[in-house]
């Protein structure tokens, strides 16, 4: 296998996932024969003692261990972290894109759930649910103050039991129940479509188990209707990540065979990897190449990537790749920052813990740890500026975050400033209409990024940013 990962699982990346590889219980044992410190472990002990014997109400021993455990693992960065048997379950529904509900995806207006789209085939979808109906109640809930993941969670359950869904649609003036029967949902990452004659517009929200062959299915549909296609737009705005092999796929899609698309480097002797643009490096045990289906023409198309602070990970990854070796142009704003690998080790059948494990490359050799990915070309939200971006979190500003081990970081007072004049920006737009407020729909005939990376493949001129600037570079050490 060469420099590939040589752990057995799946290896994923993301801003709440990382770049994760499953391994066996054998190489967690791996982990046991390291010497532990005598004198700290007494300590613990001690602790552990001194709490059972003498706080106010007795606690469950496994309670103080598994917080113990979480303790010592979430200490170490923002992406590492201890999974309960609850966590591990969601972390798994996450990285599948598959999980048991109703199938809609939903935003939050006014108090209540707001439908932004029924997933295509869902029970929702057949039961007729619409974009832009709100949901009043779940069951006998009001929706009215519960958050978002509070309402997600009562609208999931197991299969084949029922949830009703109180709606009120808006523009028929009335209020309905609509009973729901729940069934495992397949998320659609992958939307496409021809925008004019010659262009098309393809976005990936995430990078999921299905995510290679949505997207080569996508592709094919895309040359289906427009044979001579002239110019694509890769959409990875506000896309978190997921998998590294479907990051990797995405790349070689576009990418000469075998050229490097990202590498890794951490303590293990496995973290020491290369990964290219060759079927080796992407596809899954007992399958094919999903890629061979793809027209030729894919190679050499003209292509922008789109980005912004929300592209994170295997994202970025692509993003990286395609940019070094100047395959595409990209625009936008300066993507996120999430450069680390993580491992997800079993502890059980059912727990375990996601642990930083390496840095992850460009083909140059960059880190974008911290930093991420600097488009070609900055290009605002929208025609009046990118006003809220500074609000936005991104890697640098969590807490704990690692380092990129290219040099010391510096506090960038001019983004400082410019976070001071968004919030006073938000303040003002907070007072105005939702509908007033609210940004364009990516990929919609009023996505302004998306018309600029028009204006870049017909060679018209591009409006670049008013209001982004490019983050300092790190100092490097003497």
């Amino acid at each position: 296998m060469g420099q590939k990962l040589k752990i057995a699982g799946w290896v994923s990346v993301g801003v709440m996932a990382g770049a994760l590889t499953t391994v066996s219980l054998q190489t967690v044992a791996r982990g046991a024969m390291t010497p532990l410190p005598l004198e700290e472990i007494q300590q613990l002990s001690a602790v552990f003692g001194l709490i059972k014997t003498d706080y106010v109400e007795p606690v469950d021993d496994k309670k103080l261990i598994t917080d113990a455990i979480s303790g010592m693992v979430s200490s170490l960065d923002p992406h590492s972290q201890y999974f309960d048997k609850k966590s591990f379950k969601e972390f798994r529904e996450g990285t599948t894109g598959r999980f048991v509900g109703v199938g809609i995806e939903i935003t939050q207006e006014d108090g209540l759930v707001k439908v932004v789209s029924p997933i295509e085939g869902s029970p929702a979808d057949r039961a007729g649910l619409k974009t832009n109906d709100l949901i009043t109640k779940i069951d006998d809930t009001a929706v009215k103050g519960l958050t978002l993941n509070e309402a997600v969670k009562r609208m999931r359950g197991e299969p084949n039991t029922k949830v009703t869904l109180t709606i009120l649609r808006k523009d028929e003036s009335r209020s309905f129940p609509v009973t729901i029967t729940r069934e495992e949902i397949k998320t659609q990452s992958v939307k496409a479509k021809v925008i004019e004659p010659g262009y098309a517009w393809i976005r990936l929200s995430q990078f999921q188990e299905r995510t290679v062959d949505d997207f080569v299915r996508k592709v094919e549909e895309i040359y289906k209707q427009e044979p001579r296609l002239k110019g694509l737009v890769l959409d990875l705005r506000n896309d978190p990540g997921g998998l590294l092999d479907a990051a990797v796929a995405v790349s070689a899609a576009f990418l000469p065979e075998n050229v490097t698309v990202v590498s890794t480097n951490g303590q293990l002797a496995e973290s020491k990897a290369t990964f290219k643009a060759a079927p080796e490096f992407y596809q899954r045990r007992g399958n094919g190449d999903p890629l061979k289906r793809l027209p030729a023409a894919l190679k050499t198309v003209p292509l922008v990537v789109l980005v912004n602070e929300g592209s994170a990970s295997a994202s970025e990854i692509v993003a990286g790749a395609l940019q070094d070796n100047k395959r595409a142009t990209i625009m936008g704003s300066q993507t996120f920052g999430k450069g680390s690998v993580q491992t997800v080790r079993p502890l059980g059948p059912d727990t375990g813990i996601k642990l930083t494990t390496a840095r992850y490359y460009t083909p140059s050799g960059k880190s974008i740890q911290a930093k991420g990915i600097v488009p070609d070309v900055m290009v605002d939200e929208t025609a009046e500026g990118d006003l809220y971006a500074a609000l936005r979190m991104r890697e640098a500003d969590l807490e704990k975050h690692l380092t990129s081990g290219q040099g010391a970081e510096v506090k960038d007072e001019v983004r400082e400033k410019a976070r001071e004049e968004a919030r006073k920006r938000l303040e003002e737009e907070t007072k105005k209409p939702i509908a007033e407020r609210k940004l364009p729909e990516f990929g919609s005939d009023k996505d302004f990024q998306l018309a600029q990376a028009l204006n870049q493949l017909k060679g018209r001129t591009v409006v670049a940013s008013k209001t982004l600037t490019e983050r300092k570079e790190e100092k490097k050490d003497e």
